[in-house]
Order: structure tokens, then sequence, then C-alpha cells
């Protein structure tokens, strides 16, 4: 039976080294899968996902217009689709994740979403808020904040390396704008004053 997996985590945790090695791992196997990632993270070029790591594949780029359900059937009757893979999820429209739900339950084919659950705010992405509400299974990818603790959270850091307090929640970017840390160095870099 078919799942709606939802692995999510800080950033730097290896969610798009996750996504490619169960691509392999299908690969091995001879079955498809089907690469997805929405369009508005260009960081690995057009139809590309690349690992930090260096491990890259193709995709196919999304946007919010895209009905990922009517994409999977369209590319199913090329060869057929063992899996699903989406990368960067939380990007997807509520909507589009709603779709997924019917590739799994209508076409009964496993998609494994990756993302992040929150954004540098602490508030959670519309994405991830609803793969979190419709999901067969939530699998947490661990990260360490620079302290050994769990990293949660990502706080996002102006061109001067201070936190940024405001701003639109999607900003594009790697390492040179975003740590991830522990939820105490989260507060502590953004000065949220215990009550």
């Amino acid at each position: 039976m078919a799942k709606l997996y939802f692995y999510y985590s800080a950033m730097n945790a290896g969610k798009t080294t996750n996504l490619l090695q169960s691509r392999h791992n299908y690969a091995e196997r001879g079955m498809h899968t089907l690469v997805i990632k929405p369009r508005i993270d260009s960081r690995s070029g057009e139809n590309r996902v690349r690992s930090r790591i260096g491990l890259e594949a193709e995709a196919v780029d999304v946007d919010a217009s895209i009905n990922l359900l009517d994409l999977v059937k369209n590319a199913s009757e090329t060869q057929p689709i063992d899996c699903v893979l989406v990368d960067e999820a939380q990007f997807l429209s509520a909507d589009q994740v709603d779709q997924l739900t019917e590739v799994v339950d209508a076409l009964n084919i496993p998609v494994l979403a990756y993302g992040l659950r929150t954004d540098f705010l602490g508030a959670l992405f519309e994405g991830s808020r609803q793969l979190l509400a419709l999901s067969d299974e939530l699998r947490e990818i661990k990260t360490v904040c620079h302290c050994g603790r769990k990293a949660t959270m990502v706080v996002r850091f102006d061109g001067e390396g201070q936190p940024m307090h405001s701003g639109d929640q999607i900003q594009i970017g790697g390492n040179e704008t975003y740590v991830s840390m522990c939820r105490r160095h989260f507060k502590e870099s953004l000065k949220i004053a215990a009550p």
C-alpha cells in the first residue's frame, strides 16, 4: 500500500542527499522514479536537484499552476512510475500537497516529500503545514546546532551577518544566508524573551 511520507528538518541535514539516495535505491532495482522540485528553488539550475555534497539528478521543475496528479499521470504514460520524490516540498501549495495524496490514494504510487518544517521566524510553510496534516508518515532528519544540540530552527542572516527579524517568508539561499540552530539559540539570536 502506497503512502505519503514527509521527511523534514532544518537546513543542512541532508534532505536532498536522502532523496537522491532513495532515487538510487529504486534505480538499482530497475524501478523508475519521478523527481519534482519547485521552480522557485533555482540553486541547482533548471530541471536539476543537487545536494551540498555534489550528488545530483534530473528533476521536473514545477510552479503553483502545475497539477501534480496530472503531471504524474502524464509521466506514467511514458514509463511506469514506482515512486515520486519531491525536493523542497515546503514550497508546494496546499492544493499541490492534496494532489500528492491523490497520487498515493488513486494511483497507488508512494510519494516521498523532503522539506523544511518552518521558516526563519519559526512559522510553518504552506506546503509543510499541509504535509504535516496529511502525510501517512512523518520522519525527521536530524542535524545539529553549533552547541551540539539537535537543530530544529533556521536563522536568516543579512549581508552584515545580523539575524533578520522580518522579511519575505521565501528567500532562496544556502550557508551564506541561513544557519540551523537549536530552539534556545534560535530564540537568543532573535532576542526572543522568555515570558
